[in-house]
């Protein structure tokens, strides 16, 4: 699949001088550089006149949602996997923004719980269409309402889950929503693959591979269905689902996502202190 010309790059970013003084900036990435916008991007931000390699800056999460929208059992292959049946419609729950971290970051994994997973998964940011929120809207035009891509890792107390029937604590915890490491966008997001690798004591291991293909409901449909509920704001953040594969992670260990034409989210577990 073919990288459209018109695809870009959009960072959040932190750095020393006076352009963060007022704290982190959005930027457009244009090669090994940081323009930076005087907005969001999703709110129309343009660059400046500042321009920095990006590797003098440091990327942070690339989105500050106002809330996150996750969807469960929403791979084919992952639903066969976790002996479940299909959903006839979108399962939707939420994780806080607190959850939040960037590339790089470390998830912490809580202590007292005896299973903590991965989720590799796409992400989702929502656009700003002037004079329509995204609030009771069409399946037809859903697409309109995004902004642009980016990796998700839907981190996962197992057995708490299990224990609370529902998701709220199980994946709402700090560090567990690790995003980035940018928002791409006029990418077509129908057929991506997916992939999660696990670093364990210097050995790579490959846990999922699936394309967005399996998925059982589309962007389309997810946020038709989370838009009858409530109203997504620019800059809100959905993750869509993770494939066949998920696993248990332990401190010490590296997470890698990456998405086909987005990129690579890497992450280091560390033990909660």
């Amino acid at each position: 699949m073919a990288v459209p010309s018109l695809s870009l790059r959009f960072a959040r970013v932190m750095g020393e001088g006076r352009w963060f003084a007022g704290g982190p900036r959005w930027a457009l990435a244009v090669d090994k550089e940081a323009r930076l916008l005087d907005h969001a991007p999703w709110l129309g931000g343009v660059p400046g006149s500042e321009r920095l390699s990006l590797d003098a800056v440091q990327l942070l999460a690339p989105v500050s949602p106002s809330k996150i929208l996750g969807v469960g059992t929403n791979y084919r292959a992952h639903a066969v996997e976790m002996g479940k049946p299909l959903p006839d419609e979108p399962l939707l729950f939420m994780k806080p923004p607190s959850s939040v971290i960037g590339p790089g970051q470390a998830i912490v994994r809580p202590r007292g719980w005896e299973r903590v997973d991965f989720e590799g998964e796409l992400g989702v940011v929502i656009g700003s269409v002037p004079g329509q929120p995204c609030r009771r809207v069409s399946v037809s035009d859903a697409m309109q309402h995004v902004f642009g891509y980016t990796v998700v890792n839907d981190m996962t107390v197992r057995d708490l889950q299990k224990k609370d029937g529902q998701f709220t604590r199980a994946k709402g915890f700090d560090t567990f929503c690790p995003t980035g490491p940018m928002i791409v966008t006029g990418i077509d997001p129908a057929d991506l693959r997916i992939t999660t690798h696990v670093l364990r004591n210097g050995t790579v291991e490959p846990r999922q591979d699936s394309r967005t293909s399996d998925l059982i409901f589309d962007i389309a449909a997810i946020i038709a269905c989370a838009s009858r509920v409530m109203t997504l704001l620019p800059g809100d953040l959905i993750s869509t689902g993770t494939p066949a594969g998920v696993g248990p992670v332990q401190p010490g260990d590296e997470v890698r996502i990456e998405i086909e034409h987005i990129g690579l989210l890497t992450n280091p577990v560390v033990d909660e202190e």
